[in-house]
């Protein structure tokens, strides 16, 4: 033992010592030197240490390597403590302040330019059917924990019916018979139409995945093939030539209601637009109903009249339709006339300079083209998880469905704004019209019909802002997923009567309304949402695995295609999905139904983001006064800048408790629970996460708070 005292009392810097440092509040291995040829050099050498010695030490920086570690492992637990218990207050604090989405609101305004308080019956109804399910299946849990408890260890799809037929129930108690006449009930006339539900669902959602498949191999075609809309040659020598070149008459239109987050962007960058001042007049066309906004929009529409730019404000005193009754009162403005083309953006758009110049040309020499469409792109969608999951959707509907319809059928939806649209097709398709809160997939489906061809421009881009709350969020999709419905139901009849070809007519009713408006959120929700935990309290109607994990796995992955570099959130994603089936769904059913909610046009919130880019880019740059600087200096800018903030930190923020999606939640934590008794680990799995997915859209812990 003497010489292994001496070794371990010695100061010398042999064998392979471990270098460790402190990072609060965990310890942390962050250098091990390797072995030094000492400690392979064992037997008779005289350099050699004996056999044991080296044991003992290689023994001893083992230990101390597993303790770092453990003691390593011990603070991530500690940590992970920490954050849960943060996590936990801060859902303390947001129920707390939260509102329920059953309190009263400002009525929304509808599309007929009036306020409309729907029918609380009517708004309930989908919520007593939630809650229904609900509460039927806690029941149904208590009494199947009971019956597992007394031996009744069913699985799924698998029961031993022989030992329901063959049991004495007189020497059974109450509860086994009450049980027992329950399996049969299942057996007999519960599982049969849940299992063909179930089965018509399975179908819709792999005609739902071919559909997307084929639609990922047209837009990979277009790549491999560098498909994509070009100039003619006499157009693009026409741009370079000058005033003398293809430069057609073009209203450009920026429909707006009480934005004043966002005016003064969307206002400069229309007004800094490439084109020939003659050859262009902006419209401001302003719904605010609030004083302060339509005074501050009109002081900013006269200073770029100061600066030489034709640009005029229009405020209308009688607001019919929303922004269709405002398209079509401006359209019924005198100097349209002399006017061949109209651009399009909504408040928060900020169009390039070179936008018309990438767009307009595509109209020469091309009469029945109606419509140039160009994609948007986002200013914030990194902000937080949820504009990452709008980001990853609307780059999958921009590039892939809009781009693979332009090129191969030339129609597709128009997107309401960053597009240019040849104004005699809007005059001959009969116009604005107020009957939808989809205008623009409207006047597009009614163009169609008429003949004309849409080009799509993949590589124009034109910025604008996500919805960063989940309360606009929601709004935003229940009013774009009532519309198509209420659309299909009007335009029917006369795609039926059109003259269009049959190919063209298919598309519209079975692919654009039917499989992509009307049986994506139908499959999502009753799959996802009811048949699934049901199946978990009826065993004898089951979903396979596969419809379960692979299917909407691999619709996922298709998804990413478009945006690879988010395909770390493809859990977060699906699961956000499945959640928002409620609230399309909802919506799809007000719309084909024509519910109150259908009407409802809440304008999307925005946050401003994009403005605050403009002013730093203001500061950057040289003051060009001719060029419409708002803000005169950069100390004024930074005092309103300072004034805002203080504003905003007054204003007390809170969020909604969303009843549909929490009943939800419990709906499906409460099958995860069922689900173990069966041990079906992917059922549980899927259940459980889709159900704590619920939970958190429920109180309403993604996104922002709005104030």
């Amino acid at each position: 033992m003497a010489p292994s005292f001496d070794w371990w009392a010695k100061e010398s810097h042999r064998g392979t010592p471990v270098v460790v440092k402190m990072e609060n509040p965990n310890w942390s291995m962050v250098e091990l030197e390797g072995p030094s040829e000492e400690d392979f050099l064992i037997g008779d050498s005289p350099h050699s240490r004996p056999r044991d010695k080296a044991r003992g030490k290689n023994a001893k920086q083992l230990t101390w390597v597993l303790l770092l570690k453990a003691h390593r492992a011990a603070g991530c637990l500690t940590s992970l403590g920490s954050a849960l218990l943060a996590l936990g207050a801060a859902v303390r604090r947001r129920v707390a302040s939260g509102r329920t989405d059953a309190d009263i609101d400002p009525e929304p305004e509808t599309s007929g330019g009036i306020r409309e308080k729907e029918n609380p019956t009517v708004k309930s109804r989908f919520y007593s059917c939630i809650k229904a399910f609900l509460w039927l299946s806690v029941v149904l849990l208590v009494f199947e924990v009971a019956a597992y408890f007394k031996g009744w260890h069913f699985g799924a799809a698998n029961l031993q019916l022989q030992y329901i037929f063959t049991t004495s129930f007189g020497v059974k108690d109450f509860f086994d018979w009450v049980y027992s006449r329950w399996v049969l009930i299942r057996v007999e006339y519960l599982a049969p139409p849940l299992q063909l539900l179930a089965n018509v669902c399975i179908v819709l959602f792999l005609i739902q995945t071919l559909d997307r498949l084929i639609l990922c191999l047209g837009c990979f075609w277009i790549r491999l093939r560098k498909i994509k809309p070009v100039l003619k040659q006499d157009a693009i020598a026409d741009l370079e030539s000058g005033e003398d070149g293809f430069f057609p008459m073009v209203l450009v239109q920026i429909p707006m209601c009480n934005e004043k987050e966002v005016y003064q962007q969307s206002i400069a960058a229309v007004c800094n637009l490439d084109w020939p001042k003659s050859k262009i007049l902006i419209q401001i066309l302003d719904d605010s109903d609030d004083p302060t906004t339509q005074l501050l929009i009109k002081e900013e529409v006269e200073k770029w009249q100061q600066e030489g730019v034709r640009i005029v404000y229009r405020h209308r005193v009688i607001r019919d339709g929303y922004k269709a009754g405002n398209l079509k009162s401006a359209m019924n403005c005198s100097y349209v006339k002399d006017y061949e083309f109209v651009a399009i953006f909504d408040a928060d758009f900020q169009p390039t300079p070179d936008f018309l110049k990438r767009t307009v040309p595509h109209f020469k020499d091309n009469e029945d083209l109606g419509l140039v469409q160009a994609r948007w792109s986002f200013v914030n969608k990194d902000e937080n998880l949820l504009t990452r999951l709008q980001n990853i959707n609307l780059a999958f509907h921009f590039e892939v469905e809009q781009q693979v319809n332009g090129v191969f059928l030339n129609f597709f939806g128009f997107n309401g704004t960053a597009g240019v649209w040849r104004i005699k097709a809007l005059e001959e398709s009969g116009g604005w019209l107020e009957r939808t809160t989809v205008e623009d997939m409207d006047i597009a489906v009614r163009a169609h019909l008429h003949g004309w061809k849409f080009v799509f421009l993949n590589d124009v881009e034109c910025q604008c802002e996500l919805p960063e709350s989940y309360e606009a969020y929601r709004k935003q999709q229940h009013r774009w997923h009532s519309g198509p419905m209420q659309l299909f139901r009007l335009s029917l009849p006369d795609i039926i009567r059109s003259k269009i070809t049959l190919r063209k007519k298919f598309n519209l009713i079975f692919l654009f309304f039917l499989l992509r408006k009307l049986i994506l959120p139908f499959y999502s929700f009753t799959l996802f949402c009811i048949i699934l935990p049901m199946t978990m309290f009826i065993p004898e109607a089951e979903l396979p695995v596969w419809v379960v994990c692979y299917i909407p796995a691999t619709m996922s992955f298709l998804n990413f295609l478009p945006s690879p570099k988010y395909f770390p959130f493809i859990v977060p994603y699906l699961l956000f999905e499945n959640t928002m089936s409620v609230t399309k769904f909802n919506a799809m059913i007000s719309g084909l139904f024509q519910l109150g909610s259908a009407y409802e046009w809440v304008v999307t919130k925005k946050s401003g983001r994009s403005s605050e880019g403009d002013l730093v880019s203001l500061v950057e740059k040289e003051p060009k006064h001719q060029r419409g600087v708002s803000v005169p200096n950069l100390g004024e800018m930074e005092e309103e800048i300072e004034q805002q903030e203080q504003k905003a930190s007054r204003k007390k923020k809170h969020n909604r408790i969303y009843m549909k999606e929490l009943s939800l939640a419990f709906l499906l934590l409460t099958a995860s629970a069922r689900s173990l008794l069966t041990a079906q680990g992917i059922h549980f799995y899927f259940l459980l996460f889709q159900g704590i997915s619920f939970l958190l859209v429920g109180l309403d812990l993604i996104g922002e708070q709005v104030e």
